[in-house]
Parts: structure tokens; sequence; C-alpha cells
């Protein structure tokens, strides 16, 4: 715990046998009091794994329901818990789990109630091997995201969050897609929902086991970022109201 909060970590996985245990590893342990997995039925051992390195909490998919749906599972244990602050930490070790303690205090201690890890701020992106078309894209993405949004993050694309449980209730995630841009929806959300969040500089890792979308995804996640960005847009002045953006009206009214 921090502050009397309690902290959970959660794990979306997927094929994450090569990389798990290095990721777990590197878990602070003395602050984080639960860690939750849900195995988006892997096709490797890493539920088995996860089991063996003593994860108390671990759901497994049936069926591939995607990562979108694979977050919403872990969300939902986690508030079961009774988890005051949820971190979300890809278990392919592209992002060091020792960042974790600076997110959670930031949240703990009453600054912001969310906190991602930015691969763009400082040098972190291509530095740690991240593909040139992807660094392009995401830039241009941001900007475009930036300027329909009336926002400042210096990446919305980062796998690597931390939120008080307040937030993740406030926010309607069973509206979002199970796909990949459910973390774009998530990000528009909590701005729709009128909640500020803080960036923190993160090194990443870009090799053979760490999970990746091919090209052909990336276009769609693309486009599903750019049809989030304009529904915001859209529900923001007025225009048309989304049903992602529905429930934080509901709850600020």
């Amino acid at each position: 715990m921090i502050e009397g909060k309690k902290i959970g970590v959660v794990m979306p996985a997927y094929n994450a046998e090569q990389t798990l245990a290095q990721t777990v590893a590197e878990i602070p342990k003395d602050i984080v009091d639960e860690l939750i997995l849900t195995d988006d039925h892997s096709t490797d051992d890493t539920a088995g794994l996860a089991r063996r390195l003593g994860i108390r909490h671990i759901t497994i998919h049936e069926i591939n329901k995607g990562y979108g749906a694979n977050q919403k599972t872990c969300y939902k244990k986690a508030l079961e818990l009774g988890c005051d602050i949820v971190v979300m930490l890809h278990p392919d070790y592209q992002y060091t789990p020792k960042l974790i303690r600076s997110m959670c205090y930031t949240i703990a201690d009453g600054v912001y109630p969310v906190v991602i890890a930015s691969r763009i701020l400082g040098k972190g992106a291509r530095k740690g091997g991240m593909p040139l078309y992807k660094y392009v894209a995401n830039r241009m993405l941001t900007l475009t995201q930036n300027f329909l949004m009336n926002q400042k993050l210096s990446e919305y694309h980062t796998g690597y969050r931390a939120f008080s449980a307040e937030v993740i209730r406030a926010l309607n995630l069973e509206a979002d897609s199970d796909d990949f841009v459910f973390d774009n929806q998530m990000i528009a959300q909590i701005f729709y929902a009128g909640y500020e969040i803080a960036e923190i500089t993160c090194p990443t890792k870009y090799f053979k086991e760490a999970s990746s979308i091919n090209f052909r995804r990336s276009c769609k996640y693309g486009l599903g970022v750019l049809a989030t960005s304009v529904k915001y847009f859209l529900a923001k002045t007025g225009i048309y109201k989304s049903k992602i953006f529905r429930a934080a009206d509901e709850k600020s009214a």
C-alpha cells in the first residue's frame, strides 16, 4: 500500500510465457498488494507459469476475446478486490515495472488521478528500437488527436498506465472496443469525464518476444484512433454523442 491505498497491477496477457517471469521479478512487491493476470486463450503456458510465479488472481478466457476485452476483465477483477490504484502493465517486458512506484505515488498523493508512461518524452522510443514507421505514425496521430481533443499529451498509444479506482468506475468501459483501439477510447473517456492525465518518461524495448501488432492491424488501429478523436470532438461540441461518452455525462450530472 501507499498512503493506505491498495495497489493492484493488472497484466493483460497473450502468449507471454517467454517474458512473464522477467516482468514479475521487477514489480515492486513492497507496495503492490495484488497481481492480476488475464490469459486471453494463449497457445503457450502463460497461465501455468503465472501460477508457478505465485500470481493468485488468474482468469483464463476460453476463447481469444481481444486485447480490449482482456483489459475489461482485468479492471473488473481489480475493482472486485478493492484496489484503490490500478496499474496496467504489459507482461511482455516492453516497459520496465520499475516505474510503478513513481506512477502510484503520483496518484496516492492526490497530484493526478491518471499517469501514463510515455515512450515519446525523451528519446525512449527510437532508442529502444521502435520501428520508424510506428514512430512517425505515433507522432502524426498524436498531433491530430491533440488538435481534435484540445489536449497536449506526448502520446496516446502507450500500454503502461496507472489509474485511481474512481476513474475506472466513472468510465463506460463495456462500450469500448474489444480490440486494440480500447486503449485510445479509454483515454478519450478520461478526458471527456474531466480528469487530468500526467505523463512520465519511460524507456521501452522492442525485441522478438515483445508483443507487437503487424502493419495491417496497425493501419486498422490508426483509423480507429482517428474515429475516436472525431467522436470526442463531436461530443464536446454537442453535435453527436457516441455511446462511449454517455456514462461520463450521466455520472457528472
